[in-house]
């Protein structure tokens, strides 16, 4: 998926919508506006009315319904992105960046650091790959990422993802630290702010 994909597709969305509506995009495609280009068929994001037409969904189906078959583009949507994952994305509405408008249509983009909540709780070897990449671009420091990534588990109840989403950042930051952050960067104190920004003992 690339930015001229990305953009034919929401400005058809955009021509069969009346109301204003904010996109909140994440998932491969927004790692690929953020600089990281990797094959990927379809396009993950959020979609919110604006103002007084907050109630009215099924203009916004049809129009992504109508967008959808005009470029052949499969796509993941939702109201509420957090829903997605059992690791919560916290105050993401506050952290977004604009990538452009069609019409009455914004679309943004997820802030990169929080961008990672859900590559991070999937784990994949593509979102390793995508985490290690956009980082390594945008510069996010190990302090910030670990920061948010231990007040995210904090903030989400506790299951079988949590644990998961543990092992996976302590995984991250033990395989992957040095080649993202150089050679100085130190693991196991990164490890140490994770577990004490998450409220996990360190035992």
């Amino acid at each position: 998926m690339d930015k001229k994909q990305i953009n034919r597709f929401f400005r058809s969305v955009a021509q069969g919508l009346d109301r204003p509506a904010k996109v909140i995009l994440t998932g491969a495609a927004a790692g690929s506006l953020l600089g990281h280009v990797r094959p990927s068929l379809d396009i993950d994001f959020g979609i919110e009315l604006i103002g007084r037409s907050k109630k009215n969904w099924q203009e916004v189906d049809d129009a992504i319904a109508q967008a959808q078959k005009v470029t052949g583009i499969h796509v993941n949507y939702a109201q509420e992105i957090d829903r997605w994952g059992a690791i919560s994305l916290m105050d993401y509405r506050k952290h977004l960046r604009p990538h452009r408008s069609f019409g009455k249509l914004q679309v943004t983009l997820l802030d990169p650091a929080y961008w990672t909540i859900g590559k991070m709780t999937r784990f994949l070897d593509s979102d390793v790959w995508d985490v290690a990449e956009v980082i390594s671009r945008e510069g996010v420091s190990p302090r910030k990422l670990v920061r948010l990534w231990g007040k995210a588990l904090q903030a989400s109840p506790r299951s079988t993802a949590s644990f998961q989403f543990r092992q996976h950042v302590e995984d991250f930051l033990r395989r992957h630290g040095k080649s993202v952050w150089g050679k100085r960067f130190d693991p196991e104190l990164s490890i140490r702010h994770f577990r004490a920004d998450a409220g996990i003992s360190s035992v």
